[in-house]
Formats: structure tokens, C-alpha cells, sequence
């Protein structure tokens, strides 16, 4: 787990109705990788964390933040 990065792609997804799937799909990586970032057991490179953020049309400190 990583303890000093939070994030809130359960939350976006929830909030869009989209699966883990459908992000992976969008932003072009594996949905393990979703999985992985999204329940902290992988710090996402600054190309995913971006493109995540723009995906949900958020800041990316929206989706990511320092614990």
C-alpha cells in the first residue's frame, strides 16, 4: 500500500457510472492497473495520474492527493 498517496478514482467512477474497465479502456492501460492504483498497491506514472484526471475533466490534485 502506498501511505503517502490518496486518491479518488472510486469515487469518479461511482459518480460517472463507469467500470474500471471502461476508465482502463478510455486512457489506454489494463483495468489491473486501474485496480491497482485505485486501491493504492500502485503509485500511477504522471502520464496515468494526467490522464486520469483529464479523462474525469478534473484537476489532477482532485484525483490524487498527499496524505
Amino acid at each position: 500500500m502506498n501511505e503517502d498517496l490518496d486518491n479518488h478514482i472510486h469515487k469518479l467512477r461511482l459518480q460517472h457510472k463507469i467500470s474500471q474497465q471502461e476508465l482502463a479502456d478510455a486512457i489506454g492501460v489494463s483495468r489491473k492497473t486501474i485496480s491497482t492504483v485505485e486501491t493504492g498497491r500502485f503509485t500511477p506514472s504522471v502520464v496515468i495520474a494526467l490522464k486520469i484526471a483529464e479523462y474525469f475533466a478534473v484537476p489532477v490534485e482532485q484525483v490524487f492527493a498527499l496524505k
